[in-house]
Parts: C-alpha cells; structure tokens; sequence
C-alpha cells in the first residue's frame, strides 16, 4: 500500500474494479447491475466513471438473494 492510499474498507466509493474485488462479484457482473439499475443509490456517477457507494451496495447485497 502506498503511504498516502486509503485502504477500500475505508473508502466511501470505489471503482468497478475495486468494488469486485472487495465484494468477489465479477466486474461484468458489477457493470451489469449498474446498467439494469441506473437510478440505484449505491450508484454515482463521476462523468462516464462509475463510482459504487460501498456502504449503500453493502445494504444492497445484503437484501438481496441472488446478485
């Protein structure tokens, strides 16, 4: 880890390829839930980046049944 990096449980976004890492859900997977939820919450939209709220998307997956 770099000096001045935060580490991803700390961090209140991450990106699509740090989000399938932390949570082992697969980025076209990721990608997909994005696309099929534009409006979701745990979404935020930085330009074209997407940016997933990791705490919102912990509340997600934790209602969901199947991801």
């Amino acid at each position: 880890m770099r000096m001045n990096e935060i580490p991803v449980w700390e961090k209140y976004t991450l990106s699509i390829e740090e989000a399938a890492e932390y949570f082992r859900i697969g980025q076209k997977r990721l990608r997909q839930l994005v696309a099929e939820n534009p409006d979701a919450d745990f979404i935020l939209q930085n330009g074209n980046r997407v940016q997933i709220k990791r705490k919102l998307f912990e509340e997600y997956i934790d209602l969901a049944t199947v991801v």
